[in-house]
């Protein structure tokens, strides 16, 4: 069966680890990656480099990454990956791609697969995301596709009222579950020696991304966000950067004056899903709106505090607590994170066998085909 994974950032690449080692080794999976996205940028940590580390055969290498944070660039360079993925189409065929997620260069993606009739299957379809432009490229792709694998029941029941049919729509959990099940984590002396940061002392996990919908309002986000970490003493601050966004490079940039600023607050860009993950389980609390605060966090049973509507629509568990992005109410937000009681929130995505249980569907979504067209 030849499989295309499209991934576009080093995101969507750490949740798909334990899907790409269970279908690279077996022999009834001809698997590739198509690469496109901030993988290909220099700016973005150029994350192609472990992919080729990994070992795994590339298909397709586009620089499709938007020129700055603008509208406009990201029109063209879901022009672009359109363009670029036609080209792919034209010479290559494939039985299924695989998506994952929910980003404006994954939908320009499977978007170019339609016309050439390409089976696709979608990965955390159903999930609502009311803060962001995504939520309708997510919805959008569970349009486009013919499988679906999403994270819990209430997601599935979505993708069912979404496309009126339930034969091929399964509960499948979160890969990351996966992930951080087979996962050896760093110990804080090998963190320390691989990242030059330690990670010993209480810290916080922090990512913000705009609210792609809010436009220049997100300069007033940044602003209360950075004056919320600096009121709050006692804690050191590892920030994981933003994606490449409308408003991205506003949000970057005053995340790396801040860095500058302060002796407690440290940007990195990548620190790939082992290093992720070993944060995740030391870290104080998470911060910020990232949706690994949704799924990744509770695995690990740590609180969180989302900031905004990014996330909002999103089912919120009894370790999340949310709050506008008004420098008073994250302080608040914080002190009520601090309260929380560990074994509090229950874990609704999955036991951490999401990976077989797709290449099992995906084997018998194949065969049914075969027979259906011999």
């Amino acid at each position: 069966m030849r499989v295309g994974i499209l991934t576009s950032s080093r995101a969507d690449y750490g949740i798909y680890q334990p899907l790409l080692k269970r279908l690279s080794e077996d022999p009834f999976f001809d698997m590739s990656l198509l690469v496109f996205g901030t993988h290909l940028s220099e700016r973005f940590g150029y994350t192609v480099r472990e992919i080729e580390k990994d070992g795994y055969d590339i298909a397709l290498r586009a620089d499709t990454v938007p020129e700055d944070d603008t509208k406009a660039s990201v029109v063209s360079s879901m022009a672009k990956t359109i363009l670029e993925f036609n080209k792919l189409w034209m010479r290559e065929k494939f039985d299924v791609i695989v998506a994952l997620g929910d980003r404006y260069e994954m939908f320009a993606a499977v978007a170019s697969s339609v016309p050439y009739n390409i089976n696709v299957a979608h990965i955390h379809g159903g999930e609502t995301t009311l803060g962001a432009i995504d939520n309708a490229f997510r919805h959008s792709i569970t349009h486009f596709s013919s499988l679906h694998f999403t994270s819990c029941n209430i997601y599935r029941d979505r993708v069912i009222e979404l496309t009126e049919e339930s034969s091929n729509v399964f509960n499948a959990g979160a890969l990351s579950m996966d992930n951080m099940r087979k996962t050896e984590l760093f110990t804080p002396g090998e963190f320390s020696e691989r990242f030059s940061i330690d990670i010993s002392e209480p810290f916080i996990l922090t990512t913000f991304h705009p609210e792609t919908k809010a436009g220049e309002r997100n300069i007033e986000y940044i602003r209360e966000v950075v004056s919320a970490i600096k009121s709050m003493h006692g804690y050191r601050f590892l920030v994981t950067m933003p994606n490449a966004d409308p408003m991205g490079l506003t949000v970057r940039k005053a995340l790396l004056e801040l860095e500058k600023e302060t002796g407690y607050v440290k940007c990195i860009e990548n620190l790939g899903s082992k290093g992720y993950y070993t944060c995740l389980s030391h870290c104080r609390m998470m911060l910020g709106n990232s949706s690994s605060g949704f799924t990744e966090a509770i695995y690990f049973d740590k609180p969180v505090v989302n900031i905004g509507d990014r996330q909002k629509g999103r089912i919120i568990t009894a370790n999340i607590f949310t709050c506008r992005a008004i420098k008073k109410e994250i302080l608040e937000a914080v002190k009520k994170a601090e309260d929380y009681v560990p074994g509090t929130a229950v874990n609704i995505f999955g036991d951490g066998n999401s990976a077989d249980f797709i290449a099992h569907k995906l084997k018998e979504y194949h065969n049914h085909k075969q027979k259906a067209d011999a």
